[in-house]
């Protein structure tokens, strides 16, 4: 049993009640005034303002789910969510986007808004994402770079980091280069490789002028995945350890969890792919 099937007896994952429909929503946020995707006792979630939105824009109580939780300061190109909205709430894509987007912080830009299926899930039936990170190398960080990018100055080991990229490609289990959500006993986690094992279609390295780039596309990232990754391959490139560190990283499951985790701010989901290509991504070479 799938994952997906597995959550969905769970109860989990639910079509629509009777007299309401599906809609799909892709979104783009500036994450560095937002304490993440996830609804905040309190507010200050993007998920709230988007709720917010809605309800003020329609008079619909509703509750929209991502296709995962970003962290606080971590942005998005295209984020996609789904909600459910009664039938009777009628608007073209454009209507739909210009009254969101009106009701919203100018952080938060909803991209697009299309009727779904009905039995659409933002999260289950996401088959991969693409993340991007920034790293600002020029002794002087740029005003303009501020929580957009990771300021690394000082000696620099690119063919390194180049050699480690490529080792990042393939089936691999991350263990060690995540973070426990606390959602099981670190213990337990280390016991169920299959809860942990990720593989990673595409790692690549971009000089841009001032900018060093690294995206990663794979079929799905844990909990501080690409943040552990970006700081332990900068730890690396840096010299403080070998690139054989890091490849054990991959290779021994059963070392010490790294502990190198990249600052939120360089970091971008920039596309979530679904079979029916459900996903529009306009925004995605933004950066």
């Amino acid at each position: 049993m799938s994952r997906s099937d597995a959550e969905s007896k769970a109860g989990l994952r639910h079509g629509p009640p009777p007299g309401w429909k599906r809609l799909r929503l892709t979104i783009a946020y500036n994450g560095a005034p937002w304490k993440g995707w996830q609804s905040q006792e309190g507010g200050g979630g993007i998920q709230d303002e988007i709720n917010e939105a809605i309800r003020k824009a329609t008079g619909v109580i509703t509750h929209v789910q991502g296709s995962g939780r970003t962290d606080a300061g971590v942005h998005a190109l295209a984020q996609v969510a789904h909600c459910d909205v009664p039938e009777t709430v009628r608007m073209s894509t454009d209507s739909w986007v210009h009254a969101l987007n009106a009701c919203l912080p100018l952080t938060i830009r909803v991209l697009e808004v299309a009727e779904a299926d009905p039995n659409f899930h933002a999260r289950f039936d996401a088959s991969g994402k693409i993340y991007r990170y920034r790293i600002w190398r020029p002794r002087m960080f740029s005003p303009f770079e501020a929580d957009r990018a990771w300021h690394v100055y000082g000696p620099f080991d690119m063919e390194a980091l180049r050699w480690c990229c490529q080792k990042l490609v393939g089936t691999h289990n991350f263990i060690r280069l995540s973070a426990n959500r606390g959602d099981m006993p670190e213990t337990v986690r280390r016991t169920l490789p299959e809860k942990s094992t990720r593989t990673i279609h595409r790692a690549e390295l971009r000089e841009e002028g001032d900018l060093i780039t690294l995206e990663v596309e794979g079929d799905g990232f844990l909990y501080k995945m690409v943040r552990l990754i970006v700081g332990s391959l900068i730890h690396m490139a840096r010299g403080r350890e070998p690139k054989e560190w890091f490849e054990s990283l991959l290779k021994d499951p059963t070392g010490k969890q790294s502990n190198q985790t990249a600052p939120a701010a360089g970091l971008y989901l920039v596309r979530v792919h679904y079979p029916s290509d459900a996903c529009t991504d306009k925004n995605a070479d933004a950066l």
